[in-house]
Formats: C-alpha cells, sequence, structure tokens
C-alpha cells in the first residue's frame, strides 16, 4: 500500500494511471479512531493489459474534524459511486465530487459508519443474539438456564452504556479515546442489562 499526502492525492492517481493502472476497483474509507484521529481512504487499481498483476492500493489519510480530498471521478467515472457513499457513510467531501445523496435521506445529517456515531437502535435495544448455550431469555430458542458462575459479555460495537446510553445530558459529548474503548468487545454486561 502506497500512502499518499491529501494534497499530492489527485495527482499520485493520475500518475498511477498514466502508469498503466487504467483499471478503477474499488475506493473505500476507514474511521481510525482510537488509531488516530483520522479517516483512511483507499483506492483500488489494476491494469488491464496484465491481468495478473498485483492490485495497486493507494491510501490517503484525512484528518476527521476536517477531512477533504480532490476527487478522482474525472480520471474514473466509477469512482464517482464509491465517493458518494464515503462522502454519506464517513462524512469525506470530495472536493470536485458528485455531492448528491446516495443512500440516505437528503436531510440526514449522520455519518452512520463513524465509529462516534451513536446509533439509536444499538444503545436502545437489547443484544439480539446469544453467544454461547444458554444464553438469552429462558425458553426462547435456548437449551437451558444461563450458568451463574458465568459472566455475560457484551458483543463487539455494542457502546459501553456510561459514554452513550446513561450519559448524562449536560455532559460534553464522549472523546474519540473513550469511544474507541466502548466498542471492543468482550466487557462484563452490567447487571440489570
Amino acid at each position: 500500500m502506497r500512502e499518499v499526502p491529501p494534497a499530492q492525492w489527485h495527482d499520485a492517481v493520475a500518475a498511477a494511471q498514466a502508469d498503466g493502472h487504467d483499471w478503477f476497483d474499488w475506493l473505500g474509507c476507514v474511521d481510525e479512531i482510537g488509531v488516530a484521529d483520522e479517516l483512511r481512504v483507499v483506492l483500488s487499481l489494476r491494469r488491464l493489459d496484465d491481468p495478473g498483476a498485483t492490485e495497486l492500493l493507494l491510501a490517503c489519510r484525512v484528518p476527521r474534524d476536517r477531512p477533504e480530498l480532490a476527487s478522482v471521478r474525472d480520471l474514473y467515472a466509477g469512482a464517482a459511486w464509491h465517493e458518494r457513499e464515503a462522502a454519506e457513510e464517513l462524512g469525506v467531501v470530495f472536493l470536485g465530487g458528485d455531492q448528491r445523496r446516495l443512500l440516505l435521506d437528503v436531510g440526514a445529517a449522520a455519518t452512520p459508519l463513524r465509529k462516534d456515531q451513536v446509533l439509536g437502535a444499538r444503545t436502545a435495544e437489547p443484544w439480539p443474539g446469544a453467544k454461547e448455550p444458554g444464553e438469552g431469555d429462558a425458553g426462547v430458542g435456548t437449551t437451558g438456564a444461563a450458568s451463574p458462575s458465568r459472566r455475560r459479555m457484551v458483543p463487539p460495537g455494542v457502546p459501553a452504556p456510561e459514554v452513550w446510553g446513561d450519559r448524562d445530558p449536560a455532559e460534553p459529548p464522549a472523546t474519540a479515546a473513550e469511544v474507541a474503548a466502548a466498542v471492543t468487545g468482550g466487557r462484563v454486561r452490567r447487571r440489570g442489562r
């Protein structure tokens, strides 16, 4: 994977295209919260003249508070859809790109794939599945009562109540470090939850 600074993103993609990487495969974005205060945009390109060649991955890190990057849809028309998805789901602004909504309602202000985004359904609903036999509601798809010696664990992605669900509205929003710690699995579920 080749890291590219944000200011050189468009030029690096154009140089790769001129070098023979003329097939746009995909563009994606990853939230690096808990590791860095950045979003990472990754672009995969391939060569049509050498189908067996390894894909070229270009990556660019943009700050979470101002995630702007030049659009490459003028180089690869197929990038437009991928850019719109990353813009809508993670909040990356592709300068010169198509700003129309793709998946979410026009009025939706949320960026649902950012790890610090509170998703109401995850905080309001109990975890529907069981990881081990005997977990869950008695008599509903279980093989018996849960062992009293077993501690119920929280699955990955379910936030800690003190970070989102039970947080005092007067407190400031959770920090990036609190969010990163809250979305890891394996915590012991609090009593009554």
